[in-house]
C-alpha cells in the first residue's frame, strides 16, 4: 500500500508539471512553476529509487519479519524495477513521453483478450486479416471517422470496381482526402451510401 501511494503521488506531481510544460521550449527553458515541479518529481523518483535499493537487499532489517518467499518475491520486483529505471523514469527529461504505456495497453487489449476466441485464430492468414482489421479500424478512430460508414463506402465502391480495390485510394485514407468527406463519414452511414468518390 505504501508503494501505491508514493506512485500515486508521482502520477500527481507529474501532472502538476505537465500543466505548466511548454512543449514548444527545451527542458532547460521552462518556466519556474514547470521547475517547481519537475524537482519535486525527481525528488519523489529518488526516494523510489533508494526505497527499492534498500528492499532490494537481502539483509534488510525490516523485511526479516517477513516470509521467506514474500521475501523473496519483494526483492525480485525491486531488483526489477531497479533493472528498468532508465527506461521507466524517461519521461522525466523527455516530458512528451508518457508516465506509463496504459494508452498502449488499452488499445491492444481487444486483439489480446480476444486472440483465442477469433474463428481461424490458428491460422497465420486470420492473424494476418486481424493484424489489418485492427490497424485500420484504429485509425479511422483516431481520425474521428464512423468505422462502419467508412466501410460501407469503402466496400460499395469495390463491388462497383468488380471486387476489385478501387484505382485511386486516396478517398479513403483519413489523413489524404478532403475535410467534406472526413465529416461526412465521421456520421453514422445512411442507407444508401454515397460512393467515396463522389462525396
Amino acid at each position: 500500500m505504501e508503494w501505491k501511494v508514493r506512485i500515486g503521488e508521482l502520477y500527481h506531481h507529474n501532472h502538476q508539471r505537465l500543466d505548466h510544460w511548454d512543449a514548444q521550449s527545451p527542458l532547460d527553458r521552462q518556466s519556474e512553476l514547470f521547475e517547481q515541479h519537475h524537482r519535486v518529481v525527481q525528488k519523489t523518483l529518488h526516494a523510489m529509487q533508494q526505497e527499492a535499493i534498500r528492499l532490494s537487499t537481502k539483509n534488510d532489517d525490516e523485511t526479516l519479519s517477513l516470509p521467506q518467499s514474500a521475501r523473496n518475491q519483494q526483492r525480485k520486483v525491486c531488483q526489477s524495477l531497479l533493472n528498468h529505471w532508465e527506461g521507466l523514469t524517461l519521461f522525466v527529461k523527455r516530458p512528451q513521453v508518457p508516465l506509463d504505456n496504459n494508452l498502449a495497453e488499452n488499445t491492444i487489449r481487444g486483439p489480446v483478450t480476444g486472440r483465442k476466441n477469433y474463428y481461424g485464430s490458428g491460422s497465420l492468414w486470420s492473424a494476418d486479416l486481424a493484424a489489418a482489421l485492427f490497424s485500420i479500424l484504429k485509425t479511422l478512430a483516431l481520425w474521428g471517422i464512423n468505422p462502419r460508414h467508412w466501410l460501407t463506402t469503402y466496400l460499395t465502391d469495390c463491388a462497383k470496381n468488380e471486387g476489385n480495390v478501387p484505382v485511386d485510394m486516396a478517398p479513403y485514407i483519413p489523413w489524404e482526402m478532403r475535410e467534406v468527406q472526413r465529416n461526412a463519414l465521421s456520421r453514422a452511414p445512411m442507407f444508401s451510401p454515397t460512393p467515396a468518390d463522389t462525396s
